[in-house]
C-alpha cells in the first residue's frame, strides 16, 4: 500500500479545522484504516488531547520535525498520515512543502497527497482558494464547508463556481454537518473521540455516564459525516488498497531443494 498524507488546514481561523481532523481520524478508525497524526499547533496542540496515542505535536518550520513526517512515510507502521496544519498557516505550509519537493514527489506518484481545505461561511474565505491554486494542482484537493460553528452558509452559485473552481476541475466538496452545541461541548469536556462518546467510553476506555440524548445527536452526526467522507476518491482509494492487502494470499514458504 502506497503511503498517504492528508493535510487538513485553513488560512482563516475559527472554521473548525481541528474538528475536521478529529472527524477524519474517527472515520478512518471506523473503517479499520489505522493512521498516525501530526499536530502542528506547537507547543500545545488540541488534536493530541483527543488522540494522545497516535498524535505527535511538531513545529512544521523545524527541519527536524519535517523529517519526522516525510522521512518516515515508508518505514512507519501505518501508511496513513494526517497533518493538522496550524490555524492560518495553510499557504505557508504548502509553500514549505513545495520548496522541499513534497508536492512534486506526490505528483510523480511517490505517495498519495491530499488536502482538506476547511472554508468559512463567506465568499471572502474563498479567496484562499485562489491563493493556493498553484500549489494544489495534481494533488487530491477537497473543500470542506464546516457547519459546526455556523448555522448559515452560502451555496455555490454558477458565477461563484466558475470564479473559484474553473482551474480546479478535480476538486471535491464535502459538508461537515452541524452538531448540536451541547453535544459538541460535552464531547470536548470529556476529552474523548466522537466514537468513544457514542460508545459511552471515557478516555481510559472504561464505561462512562454520558447522556443518552447527547450520544444520539453525536451518533447521527457521525453517520451523516461518514456519508460525506465516503464520497472522497482519496479515501475510496485507501479502502480499496486496504482490501487488496487483506485479500492478498500469503506466499507459501519455499521448500529446500532435494540434493
Amino acid at each position: 500500500m502506497k503511503p498517504t498524507v492528508i493535510m487538513v488546514g485553513a488560512d482563516k481561523g475559527g472554521v473548525g479545522k481541528t474538528t475536521t481532523s478529529r472527524a477524519l481520524l474517527d472515520h478512518l478508525a471506523r473503517k479499520n484504516m489505522p493512521a498516525r497524526a501530526f499536530d502542528t499547533e506547537n507547543p500545545r496542540g488540541t488534536l493530541k488531547r483527543f488522540y494522545p496515542d497516535i498524535t505527535e505535536i511538531i513545529d512544521l518550520n523545524s527541519v527536524a520535525d519535517q523529517m519526522k513526517i516525510l522521512d518516515t512515510l515508508d518505514s512507519a507502521a501505518v501508511k496513513v498520515t494526517i497533518v493538522d496544519l496550524k490555524a492560518g498557516n495553510l499557504s505557508s505550509s504548502l509553500d514549505t512543502f513545495d520548496r522541499i519537493g513534497v508536492l512534486e514527489a506526490a505528483r510523480h506518484g511517490q505517495f498519495d497527497l491530499g488536502l482538506i481545505h476547511v472554508v468559512g461561511p463567506s465568499v471572502a474565505s474563498l479567496d484562499e482558494i485562489n491563493e493556493i491554486s498553484e500549489y494544489i494542482k495534481g494533488i487530491n484537493y477537497v473543500i470542506a464547508r464546516n457547519f459546526i460553528n455556523e448555522t448559515n452558509f452560502f451555496e455555490w452559485d454558477e458565477k461563484t463556481f466558475k470564479k473559484y473552481f474553473a482551474d480546479l476541475p478535480d476538486a471535491q466538496e464535502i459538508d461537515i454537518p452541524k452538531l448540536n452545541e451541547m453535544a459538541y461541548e460535552q464531547v470536548d469536556l470529556a476529552g474523548v473521540t466522537f466514537s468513544d462518546f457514542v460508545d459511552n467510553k471515557d478516555a481510559r476506555g472504561a464505561d462512562a455516564t454520558f447522556s443518552f440524548v447527547l450520544r444520539g445527536y453525536v451518533r447521527k452526526w457521525v453517520s451523516d459525516l461518514d456519508a460525506e467522507f465516503n464520497h472522497l476518491s482519496l479515501l475510496q482509494n485507501l479502502g480499496r488498497a486496504g482490501s487488496e492487502t487483506a485479500a492478498k494470499p500469503k506466499a507459501e514458504p519455499q521448500r529446500a531443494a532435494k540434493k
